[in-house]
């Protein structure tokens, strides 16, 4: 549960502002929609790899 102090003088909106920012970091709408359909195991590792290729392609050895 997200808890959000209003401090002195402080506005509503920079308190919602604080709080949109937390709920993003815990990644709970991530989640939300990583779980709206079920993704079969084999396809998830399929994806990682095919993501770990991408990055090496990209930022990977700088030597060539």
């Amino acid at each position: 549960m997200i808890i959000v102090q209003i401090k002195d003088n402080e506005s509503v909106d920079r308190a919602l502002k604080r709080f949109k920012k937390k709920f993003e970091r815990t990644g709970v709408l991530k989640e939300l929609r990583r779980r709206t359909f079920f993704q079969k195991p084999s396809v998830t590792q399929r994806k990682m790899k095919q993501k770990a290729v991408y990055k090496l392609a990209t930022y990977g050895q700088p030597n060539e």
